[in-house]
């Protein structure tokens, strides 16, 4: 993940050609579009992480106690104080032990959960599979364009290894371990519990498949040892992604409170972190618990915040700051890149919203229940 320091004059969440145009035109529109779109990633991914670590204890805890009072709301603002204490940690820096601990713990997580689908597939209480679209045309053509907004949540992953190798050389050896590792990790844990979800529970699979694992009715589809193991590693994993991607926010809300001239740890710059980052999460812990629409929250990040990152910028960047000719290969490459994704990205984020509305006029607000 990239970082916005002091004494930058461009955000890192861009590639090298980026860079290059952001830092020769400084505060320009540019600069302010890049921030927007850091922006949506950025608070989107907090949400989500926040809706998705209080779903996870819900969902134990309704397993323990069917009967129990807690809400959905109630154990969000128990993960938002969590969140409210770690973020409190002052750098990226200093998440560099929490990064590599993710890592595993989304290795574990995901084998737990590949094995209990797999497990609750050929076992003799496995679902009925229902694979068949909605009848409607237009839901379908709706419905594509989210899921490719979600996909592009789900690889724009792939573009931090890259930017975080072009902020020192060389570059190429760099990138490509880092989009190797990336993309691995990307396949065994995301498409593993994805493929092996659907397998399972076809079109009823939910978000967050240990719902499906768990049901309301019927008997446990998993041992009760292994969804809480799958539990733990998820719920910590949710912490880091949260600590990792809010960085950057407040990178972001805290460059002109800070004084660079006094210490990081000095009154003057504790007591302003305090209170931004405080604040910061108590208002992604209360737009988690009032739209708790983790399906539709991935989405819109996916298209207004992922797709033009990877897909439009680059190309949009490179044009303007290598001003290659309109009559070359390469410029024409780029347009068609920048003309495909910009489409593809405005019906993600019409069709993302068009759910999202959608989800709130059929669910009320601070919902006890996480809609998909």
């Amino acid at each position: 993940m990239a970082e916005i320091t002091q004494s930058d004059s461009f955000p890192r969440e861009v590639d090298a050609g980026a860079a290059f145009v952001l830092a020769s035109k400084g505060s320009g529109w540019m600069f302010y579009f890049v921030i927007f779109i850091q922006g949506a990633i950025n608070t989107g991914i907090g949400i989500g992480s926040i809706l998705l670590a209080a779903d996870c204890l819900k969902i134990m805890y309704s397993n323990l106690s069917p009967h129990g009072p807690l809400k959905l709301y109630e154990f969000i603002a128990m993960v938002t104080a969590v969140m409210i204490v770690l973020s409190q940690l002052p750098s990226f820096h200093s998440l560099r032990y929490i990064n590599l601990a993710s890592v595993l713990l989304t290795l574990g997580y995901t084998s737990l959960v590949v094995g209990s689908c797999i497990h609750a597939g050929i076992g003799k209480n496995a679902p009925k599979r229902d694979y068949s679209l909605n009848h409607s045309d237009s839901v379908r053509v709706f419905d594509a364009f989210s899921s490719i907004s979600i996909l592009a949540a789900i690889f724009g992953n792939g573009i931090l290894p890259e930017i975080q190798a072009t902020l020192a050389p060389p570059t190429t050896g760099k990138m490509v371990k880092g989009l190797l590792m990336c993309y691995i990790v990307i396949f065994f844990t995301f498409y593993s519990s994805a493929v092996s979800g659907y397998w399972t529970f076809g079109n009823k699979s939910s978000s967050n498949i240990l719902k499906n694992l768990l049901p309301d009715e019927g008997p446990s589809l998993a041992p009760t040892w292994v969804i809480g193991l799958a539990v733990i590693f998820v719920l910590f994993q949710l912490f880091a992604i949260g600590m990792v991607y809010s960085q950057v926010a407040y990178e972001i809300i805290e460059k002109n409170s800070a004084d660079v001239k006094q210490g990081m740890f000095s009154v003057r710059n504790v007591i302003p972190r305090l209170v931004l980052r405080t604040l910061y999460m108590v208002l992604s812990g209360f737009f988690a618990a009032m739209l708790p629409f983790f399906g539709d929250i991935n989405s819109v990040v996916g298209a207004i915040g992922f797709i033009p990152l990877d897909f439009v910028l680059p190309m949009l960047l490179y044009n303007m700051a290598f001003k290659p000719s309109k009559t070359s290969f390469t410029y024409w490459i780029n347009f068609s890149i920048i003309v495909v994704f910009s489409g593809t990205g405005i019906m993600g984020a019409f069709s993302s919203i068009r759910k999202l509305a959608l989800d709130a006029n059929k669910f009320k607000l601070f919902s006890s229940e996480v809609v998909d």
